[in-house]
């Protein structure tokens, strides 16, 4: 890895992302939880094609936010070729838009501006930790076969302010979020039909990442992850160290599709439970990355007490996934 220039976008692989998840509090107010993500691709269609609408690279971007007080996420999503600067990515240092959706770079400092169609965004996210950098100091493997694998660092502890804009009204917020930034041209191992993921914020300052990649009937095809400690100490996880237990099912309404939200992980020595901020956190996304998953705010407790806040993203659940 190296930094700044790994934070801009890397055009020559398939599929990149950025992908900032956190927790916002409100004055007298319960908690919301937001996520932001911006996908480039490559698709590789006729690329020899010197016209400026052949879409050499594509843009997509999610946006959600969980609120318990709707009960239901609320969630909007973007697409658009890279061309005519309506869309894109730049090269050294995160800067990433699609019209006027986007997420920029200044400094240890990201700010992301969204305004969604039931809400709006306007955040600002202050770097406090050194990048995580995940699996073999940056090279993640997600399957048996060592080419099935992604470049991957996350940003742990991001310090959030901003304001939201909900129901007409206008929030200041302030939070903790979580950053990763992933690149790769590999394809899923064909075993697997999607992922389970955990990107968690520790109250004691350190950070957890776990995955599992799963089949159709939900077992393990490979598993890792990091944790690096409240000292600074990174420790990452070998498949037999992560496993994925569910404990309680949700069903979707509108999919019929059933999530496992509630869990108990183990990875290395750390074991913990996760409960979701709420139940019906599902992204219909079918209108840009053809699928539909489950991505919500989640607490990690121990011991019947909280220790820290995050994210999980389930995927395969609805159908099996295929990037």
């Amino acid at each position: 890895m190296r930094f700044p220039d790994d934070e801009g976008t890397h055009p020559e692989f398939r599929t990149e992302w950025w992908y900032v998840t956190g927790w916002l509090e409100r004055a007298a107010q319960a908690p919301l939880g937001f996520q932001i993500t911006f996908f480039r691709t490559r698709p590789g269609i006729d690329e020899r094609n010197p016209s400026a609408f052949t879409p050499r690279q594509v843009l997509i971007a999610h946006a959600a936010l969980s609120d318990p007080g709707r009960g239901r996420l609320l969630h909007d999503q973007r697409v658009a070729r890279a061309a005519f600067d309506l869309a894109g990515a730049s090269a050294g240092r995160t800067n990433v838009w699609i019209d006027d959706w986007s997420l920029a770079q200044d400094g240890n400092v990201y700010k992301a501006r969204i305004p969604a169609g039931d809400f709006a965004l306007d955040l600002s996210f202050a770097q406090t930790q050194p990048p995580l950098l995940q699996g073999a100091d940056g090279y993640s493997r997600k399957g048996p076969d060592p080419r099935a694998a992604s470049y991957y660092y996350s940003l742990p502890h991001l310090a959030v302010s901003g304001t939201i804009h909900e129901s007409g009204k206008r929030t200041d917020v302030t939070g903790s979020a979580w950053l990763d930034h992933e690149w790769s041209s590999s394809y899923m191992d064909t075993q697997a039909a999607g992922w389970d993921w955990i990107g968690i914020n520790l109250d004691d300052g350190g950070a957890l990442m776990a995955f599992r990649m799963h089949d159709s009937k939900g077992a393990k095809v490979w598993a890792g992850g990091a944790h690096r400690d409240a000292r600074g100490v990174r420790r990452a996880f070998v498949p037999g160290e992560v496993e994925f237990t569910p404990l309680r099912q949700w069903r979707s309404p509108r999919t019929g599709a059933a999530y496992p939200v509630a869990w108990r992980i183990r990875a290395g020595a750390l074991d913990l439970t996760l409960a979701p901020l709420m139940d019906d956190q599902e992204s219909d996304s079918r209108a840009s990355v053809g699928t539909v998953y489950w991505e919500g705010a989640v607490r990690a407790i121990k011991g019947g007490k909280s220790i820290g806040s995050g994210y999980l993203e389930l995927t395969g659940y609805h159908r099996p996934l295929r990037l």
